[in-house]
Order: structure tokens, then sequence, then C-alpha cells
């Protein structure tokens, strides 16, 4: 290779037509040199399906060589190729089973196959530190053992397929509130044990072909030129034989990033545009070695995979049949969160009514990252924007389930109510608030569905006035709180990936949901059942609701948490509304009580940062250590959540929660040491005590020693260490055994040492847990070990 053809294959192209694709309009590839037989590797975006992917309109092209149009046309068009809008990416992870993520991870693998593409970039393996965390529904939840498992799922399923893999986004990437600037402290010992642990299970495990740096800055370094992550840990540590892609325009550097181990530029040659990078070849600061080490790592994974060996050729996606396992995948996916008599609706019912909020997506369209009211499925600007074939409506999905199971008389009334309470419609038309709540009154059963919105680009926060993208800084809001966004109330008016404001075009308003619901369930109902027996609430959400007091418990609704379930949202939510489908998923989350959660106790520093004296510096602090999610509550950490009965009184749900249309029992605990696998074998017995088949999920914690603490940062008082998902007729048991192997990826056993710089398993008494959600009610001691 010459140079000039070794720095052209070090970054993206310009967008263009692609030259063995010319239908396709591009802004996602590396151009191939067809004289030394290297073809054009194509990259789609993730994690929730083949989103932006490498192919808009051709006809968009003549546009943006007109000057009508701008070339970035190319990365959000809506004319994008389509694909199958999977559920969320914590949808996978509520399942509680590798299998559902391997599923995800097939049919992604397989779309890409047919849409001629090489690289997808995911699975996002970033921590839901926040609950309004704007891509918390791409990634897999608050847990890094759980984090890890399903991205080593989905990474094996994509890469099966002969692609390359790219988990994302290299590190602690866990807001996007200023993301390209923030700079962020985190205490080693903490990003070992949590936000770097699913990333180095999925190297291990899961051998990807590439990593994505991210766009912050951790302890005063810019991740893409971070040689401390880039080479120190990711390289020589875990031994990660692919290659560091940058995320779009993070990287920072010409010199700094090549050095500390960046192999390719991401989307078009900025940082690494021959203009900046022969000045420092000639003086000496980079070298070819350094160059062509780069682009070797790259084709190793290209050859590893057979990419060199195959045409680009597209053939037809099978959309019935793909849609049919996100339908699946939603399905295993959903969480009951409590049944106070509604569920599952008689498949006999005369009278359905959907409630929804007029301005708010959720009981009107499918649901997606980015879903606004009007606004069709895949026209938004993030990275999990997919175009699908087709998408069904929750009204369409109610009336397909139940002409399904054979009732083609009842009717089925969509109620859509105003912020303010004061006005509806019913199927369109005009009606007072109260006329909407006599319907409600008069039904057999209520649907309403609400939820919380989000998407790359911007949290769910309330920020100063005049944020952009561009800004230096991006401070909340005069008299905006960290936790705002984590109500069914807050909503951005126009757009989820922009900074939502008090004023301007996305400007915040208040939905009134949480009154709206409230007013259902104390109406009198006119029928021969309460409103509490009759009504379900329907979440369709990010990842986590701060729960109003008054909808939980037996006074509340039945609780149906769905996500953002994708094109099939309308077939997922009726099958497990009617019982076509029993609910098996857990909260891979915990749900707050309005006003008692993290975020009611966060720092500004904590999030979104606070602004130095020099006015353009803004910088978070992870200061929380290793007490994210459950074991922020399970430490008490606000002095506020004392377990009374078993129960937190500032958790509505668990982290590890969730009910089923069956009963299960945990019984019988025990731990012994495997002396052939030196694992410790955890045993419990699981039995259905109901009257459906259904699925239970056995959860193991894990306690250190007290002395754990003593290595450096103080320890939580449980960590998950392992799960199984167990399905059972009515009647029937099962043993189940789960391993915990100290020689694991996830070191269930250590903690990390910043004084020997390495895993440290801690002398003393481990205590080991067994049961069906974190919360110490579902709990039992299955034994101690000691070490």
């Amino acid at each position: 290779m010459t140079l000039e053809q070794k720095l052209q294959q070090l970054t993206g192209s310009m967008p263009e037509l692609i030259p063995e694709l010319p239908g396709c309009y591009g802004a996602r590839h590396v151009t191939g040199i067809a004289a030394l037989s290297i073809p054009t590797l194509r990259i789609t975006n993730g994690p929730v399906g083949v989103g932006q992917n490498d192919c808009v309109a051709a006809s968009l092209y003549d546009e943006v060589k007109a000057g009508t149009k701008s070339f970035t046309v190319a990365y959000t068009h809506p004319s994008s190729a389509k694909a199958t809008a999977l559920p969320s990416a914590i949808s996978a992870a509520a399942s509680f089973d590798p299998a559902v993520a391997a599923a995800y991870g097939d049919v992604i693998g397989t779309e890409m196959n047919n849409l001629a593409l090489h690289v997808f970039e995911a699975p996002g393996l970033n921590l839901a530190r926040i609950p309004v965390l704007g891509r918390n529904f791409e990634y897999f939840g608050e847990d890094p053992y759980l984090t890890g498992v399903m991205g080593v799922a989905e990474t094996k399923a994509v890469q099966a397929k002969g692609l390359i893999a790219m988990p994302k986004h290299f590190v602690a990437n866990e807001q996007e509130t200023n993301r390209q600037k923030v700079q962020e402290t985190v205490d080693r010992q903490v990003l070992r044990e949590l936000y770097l642990l699913p990333f180095e299970m999925a190297v291990k495990d899961g051998k990807p072909g590439s990593i994505m740096c991210a766009y912050n800055y951790v302890n005063g370094a810019q991740s893409c030129e971070s040689k401390e992550m880039l080479t120190d840990v990711l390289r020589t540590d875990w031994g990660f034989t692919g290659y560091v892609q940058s995320d779009f325009f993070a990287m920072k550097s010409t010199v700094g990033t090549m050095q500390a181990g960046m192999d390719h530029e991401m989307p078009i040659p900025q940082q690494w545009a021959p203009a900046k990078l022969t000045p420092a070849l000639a003086s000496g600061s980079i070298t070819t070695a350094m160059i062509d080490k780069a682009l070797e790592r790259r084709y190793t994974q290209m050859f590893k995979m057979g990419i060199f060996d195959r045409p680009l050729v597209q053939t037809a996606i099978d959309f019935a049949n793909n849609g049919k396992v996100a339908r699946d995948i939603g399905t295993k996916a959903a969480v009951l969160l409590q049944n106070n008599g509604a569920l599952p609706i008689a498949s006999t019912v005369r009278k359905v009514v959907l409630v929804g909020k007029a301005s708010q997506v959720y009981a009107q369209q499918a649901v997606a990252g980015g879903s606004l009211v009007g606004k069709p499925m895949g026209a938004g600007g993030g990275s999990s924007d997919v175009v699908p074939n087709y998408t069904v409506a929750p009204i369409d999905g109610i009336r397909n389930t139940l002409k399904a199971l054979g009732n083609t008389t009842a009717a089925v009334q969509l109620i859509l109510v105003d912020d303010a309470n004061a006005s509806a419609t019913i199927d369109g038309r005009s009606v007072s608030f109260d006329e909407a709540l006599a319907a409600a009154a008069a039904a057999d059963a209520v649907v309403v569905m609400a939820g919380t919105v989000s998407e790359e680009g911007a949290d769910r926060a309330t920020m100063a006035d005049g944020s952009t993208a561009a800004s230096t800084t991006v401070p909340l809001a005069a008299g905006a709180r960290p936790s705002d966004g984590s109500s069914l109330d807050w909503y951005a008016t126009s757009s989820s990936s922009a900074y939502a404001t008090l004023t301007g075009a996305n400007a915040v308003k208040n939905s009134q949901t949480v009154a709206m619901i409230k007013a259902i369930m104390t109406t009198a109902s006119t029928t021969g059942r309460t409103m509490v027996q009759k009504t379900a609430l329907v979440l369709k959400d990010n990842a986590g609701i701060a729960m109003d007091p008054d909808l939980v418990g037996t006074a509340g609704p039945s609780i149906l948490e769905a996500w953002f379930p994708g094109q099939e949202d309308g077939n997922i939510v009726a099958d497990l509304l009617f019982g076509v489908k029993n609910p098996s998923g857990k909260l891979p989350v915990t749900f707050p009580v309005a006003g008692k959660g993290f975020l009611d106790h966060a720092s500004l520093e904590q999030f979104p940062g606070v602004v130095s004296a020099d006015g353009s510096t803004q910088t978070v602090n992870y200061s929380e250590g290793l007490h994210i999610g459950y074991r922020w509550y399970d430490a008490n950490k606000s002095g506020e959540c004392t377990v009374v009965n078993g129960s937190n009184p500032c958790v509505a749900f668990p982290f590890g929660h969730g009910l089923a249309y069956t009963t299960f029992t945990v019984t019988a605990p025990s731990v012994a040491l495997n002396n052939s696998t030196k694992a410790y074998d955890v045993k419990v017995k699981v039995s259905n005590t109901g009257k459906v088949t259904g699925s239970e999920v056995v959860q193991v914690y894990l306690s250190l020693p007290t002395g754990a603490s003593a290595l450096g940062m103080e320890q939580p008082p449980k960590r998950l260490v392992g799960f199984q998902k167990v399905e059972l007729a009515p009647g029937a048991s099962r043993d189940v055994v789960i391993s915990i192997n100290p020689a694991a990826s996830n070191h269930p056993l250590s903690a990390w040492s910043k004084t020997s710089n390495q895993w440290v398993t801690p002398a003393g008494a481990y205590t080991v847990y067994a049961g069906k959600s974190s919360a110490p009610r579902d709990l039992a001691v299955a034994g101690t070990f000691t070490r």
C-alpha cells in the first residue's frame, strides 16, 4: 500500500454513492481499494436493530451536489434502509435470559448480512447510573454483571454471522448532557468494579472484533486519547486484539489519539485527515509503523470474519419472521410490577378503553427511542433510529389479540386526554374529562399507557435556556432538579435528542399524567368491578420511573412495564394484557418512590456537573463510588432507606423484581464448594405453585467479607453474581444450580486494589443469598464460605 492509500483507509469516507452499491448514498463506510482487493467496509449503528446503516436514498446525492442539502443528510435521513425495530436493549436485559440477548443479536446479524453490512456499533455497555440518562434504553441496566452477561451473548450472536461487533462507549459514558466536553472524575477502583467490568466481560468472553471509544473525558484524558484505557487496560490487562474506533466526531487530537492506541476515525477524515497526519509523520510524533499497526488490527478482524471474501450483495429481509422474533423478545422482556386483579384481561371482555395523553405517544403509536406524536418511527436523529417495515399501534394490537381469541364483538375505544385534564377525545370525538372518566367507569377493562421517551443526544433533564450541542457547558435550569425527568409528567415538546429547556422550541411541559391516573383510580366504577380491579397501567419507558406512592400498593392499578416495545408494540402489549403470554421479566433497574431516589439526593457535581471558575469546564464526580442502583438503596446512603419488614421504604419496585400470572416459591437454598470445578454451587428448589405455566428467575447475590472495604472504596451490602431463568408447568418443581466461579471474568469474589493494581480476593466470610429479587424479603441466606 502507498502512504496515500494507508491514510485513506484510516478513516471513514465522505458521504458518497457506494461504489459496489450505487443505489445507496452512504456515510458510514470506508471506501475499498479495488486494485488491492480491499472491500468497502460498511458500518451500521445500533443497538436496538440495524439503525442508521450507510444507505439512504441515492437521489439525495443529487441534492447535496446541487447545494440544496448538506452532506449530513446521509447520516439521519428517514429514507435509510428498512430493518426490524426491536424492543429496546434494556428489554433484553429485563428478560434475565442470555438466550433472548442472543436472539436479539441473531436478528440484527441476519439483517446486516441482508443489507451487506459488516460492523455493528453495539452492544451498549454503559450503566444506568442516573435514571434520566437519555440512552438508558440502549443499555442493559444498572448492574455490571447483568450488563456483561447480556453484552457477551449479543456480541457472540452478531459475530457468529461473520460480522464485527463493537461494544460501546468505552468508558463511563453515563450521561448525554455535554457529552462531548464533560470532564468526569471516577475512582479507578470504581471504574474497574462497575464501569469497566461489562467491557472486560465482553472482551474476555465475547471476543469482539472492535471497541468504540467515547466522547467524554475520564480522569483528565479524553476517552479516545487515553493510553491508560486503550492500551494499558484494554490490550495489556485484558488481551484485546481487535481495533478501536472512535464514536462519531469524538476524536480531539491527531497525535495523542494514535499514540494512545486508536485505530480508526469515524465518520470522516478530521483529526486523521492527510493534512494533519502528514506533518505529524514528518516530525516523527507518529510513525508509519503506528499506522500499519492500526490498519493491521482492523484488517485482521475483517479477514477473521470473512469480509474480504464476501461480495457486497443485498438480499431481501424476512420482515415477517423477524417481526415474530421481535414480538417474542418483547413479551419475554415485560415486567409485571404489581397485579391487583386487573390482569390478565378476560378474553370475553365486552368493553375496553385505552387511555393516554393526547400530547404523548404511548397510547397512540408504536414506541421506540425518540418517538413523538405524529412522527414516524425512524425519523429521529439518534443511533437507535431504525426505519421499520411496519408498526403495530396499541389499539390495533388489542383488536388483533381479541380477534385471535375469538372475541369479535368487544368494543375498544381510544381516549386521549389533554395536559390540563380538562378535555379529551373518545375515538376522535371531543368530550370533557368528566365524560372520559365516565367512559372508563363503564368499561370492563381500562388500560392506561404512559412512559418516559428519550433518545441519544440529551438526558431527561431541564437545562438552562440556550443550551445546545455546541454549548461549552450545559447546566440545569434555575429551579430544576436532577430528578425531574424521572417523572411520568415531564416531557420535552419537540425533540428528545435536543436539550429540553424552560422556554424555547423544545420547552419542558407537564403532561399531568399522574394526576390523570389518580383521577381514573378514584372514579366510582359503574360495572361489577372496582377501578382497582379493572385498571392496568402499561409503562413504556427509558429505564425506570420515580413512582408516585399513591400508584403503588393495593389501591393502585395493576402495572405492566413494557419498556420501548419497538415496531411490534401493539401486539406485544396485547399478548401480555390478555394472558396469551405470561410476563416473566425482571427489573434491570430500581424503581424508586418519588422524592426518595438517588437523583433526589444527588449533588449537581454528580449530575449534570458543575461549571468551573473558568466558565468553560463542566466536571462530574462519581462521588457515590460503588453505590449505584440497588447498591445505593441497600446501603441506605440517604439515611431514609432503613429496611422495614423486608422492604425498603425508598424503593417502589426493587432491582430483580417481577411477578407473573402464576406464583413461585424458591426454597431449600444451599451453597457448597464443587471440588472438581472449584466453583461454589448455589442450589435452590423452584416450584410453580400457581395454575398456569410460567417462568421464574433465580438470582444469587454475594456479600464480601467486612474487611473488603479496607482495600479502598466502601463495598455495597451485596452484588449480583448469578441468575438463571426456569420455566415450569403448574405444580412442577425443579432444582436449580447456579455456580459462582472465582476465576470468572466478572471477578465475583474480588475487589480492585489500587495499591497493588490488581484484583484481590479479601480474606474472611462470604455470604450467599438466593431468591426472586434484590429485596431482603425475596432473599434467603444460602450459606457462607470462607476464603
